[in-house]
């Protein structure tokens, strides 16, 4: 009925949602009953839109019921535009924030602002990365977004212990603020006062701060910090659930990552693959340490979000060096030594996939390294292997890599 309403919008005014109901009720007073062919167009445009999204559901649940095929033959992708945005990754491009229809995920998308400036383009693309980098601890954690790498990432006893660890990712010269200037903040735990006193401490300035609460301190505090305090975005999500279960709720659209190229989309499943320390392959004579296996388990979970080639450093459950987007993983290594600087001796490695060659582990085993996982399956796995034994350095095989690009 709907459908063949909207083919009749000529002589018919067809309404599919109830915020239209005040416009259409005062045309309809206005014009004597009737309402203009322009509003009619407008309405069965969005009619036609409803019912197309409406079979695309019913399409997409069919499809799953009889093939169980996660990977359709026919993509059905229905999303809801919820705002235009003032313009893309760049001033002369154009851009909106459309959102999937149905949303039951804590995300970017179903946030909630309680305060700040219009979200951009690349806030929303930093706070997708810096949210989905916290859902994947347990423990109180923070992560410092800056392009879509981690600048900063830390898990505490604590939010605001992960938080100033996380602040603490970067030494002088790149500190205070660093790379962290003008980022984007996510926690797991909703944000207390004591956090947010650390937040709005000297020396910072955030774009967007996202979590699962704020306190009504904590909102105050930012609200009316200096300078900043009334730009900043705050927005607010429902509790996170334990990242196990984020897979398992995962369907339809929302189990897929979409990219898209020119002349098509490239789809695959997201990757939630969990890593358990009992999986681990210990591939060296000695063995990681509980402090070094508990870090090599904090640094994995952080690599996967780092742009490839990736390779990490963290030390005490804290990000302290990070080389990512490299054509090459020894300069990827190089680069995590130069940002952790002396904190590298005593601190563990994670890399997305494997080293083809030992001169990345070679140059991270002389600044002092202790520990190193990674994937594992490279023709010279062996000189590797026997490098880390030659200077100590345990290492583990994951048996799965997390390339990003």
């Amino acid at each position: 009925m709907i459908r063949s309403a909207s083919k009749n919008h000529a002589a018919v005014t067809v309404v599919t949602d109830a915020s239209d109901y005040e416009d259409v009720l005062s045309e309809l007073s206005e014009n004597e009953g009737s309402t203009t062919l322009e509003t009619r167009r407008r309405l069965a445009r969005k009619a036609f839109a409803h019912t197309a999204a409406y079979d695309a559901g019913i399409a997409a649940y069919l499809e799953a019921q009889s093939s169980g095929d996660k990977l359709p033959q026919v993509l059905f992708v229905a999303a809801e535009k919820l705002q235009d945005l003032r313009y893309g990754e760049n001033p002369h491009q154009k851009a909106a924030f459309y959102a999937d229809a149905v949303r039951s995920e804590p995300s970017a998308a179903s946030a909630r602002q309680l305060h700040g400036k219009e979200l951009s383009f690349i806030n929303l693309l930093d706070m997708d990365a810096a949210l989905e980098l916290v859902k994947e601890f347990d423990r109180p954690a923070c992560s410092i977004i800056k392009h879509t790498n981690p600048c900063g990432c830390a898990v505490g006893d604590t939010l605001a212990d992960a938080y100033r660890l996380a602040r603490g990712g970067e030494l002088p010269p790149f500190n205070p603020p660093g790379s962290r200037f003008g980022g984007i903040i996510a926690c797991n735990r909703p944000i207390d006062e004591d956090t947010a006193l650390e937040i709005i401490a000297p020396q910072s300035y955030y774009e967007c701060i996202i979590a699962p609460g704020f306190s009504e301190a904590a909102l105050e505090l930012f609200r009316s910090r200096k300078f900043w305090g009334e730009n900043v975005r705050l927005m607010e999500i429902d509790p996170i659930p334990p990242f196990s279960q984020l897979a398992a709720g995962c369907s339809g659209v929302a189990s897929l990552d979409i990219k898209r190229i020119v002349g098509g989309f490239l789809v695959q499943e997201r990757d939630l693959r969990e890593q358990l320390a009992e999986e681990l392959q210990v591939v060296t004579a000695r063995r990681p340490t509980e402090q070094e296996l508990a870090d090599l388990m904090f640094g994995w979970k952080v690599v996967r979000h780092v742009k490839s080639n990736a390779v990490v450093l963290a030390k005490q459950g804290q990000l302290v060096g990070a080389g990512g987007g490299q054509t090459n993983r020894a300069r990827s290594s190089q680069l995590a030594i130069e940002m952790a600087g002396h904190r590298a001796a005593g601190a563990v490695c994670a890399s997305d996939a494997f080293f083809p060659m030992p001169d990345g582990p070679a140059a991270l085993g002389a600044a002092g390294v202790t520990a190193i996982i990674q994937p594992g399956g490279a023709k010279r796995d062996a000189d590797t292997i026997a490098l880390c034994n030659e200077l100590g350095v345990a290492m583990v095989f994951t048996g799965a890599r997390h390339f990003r690009h």
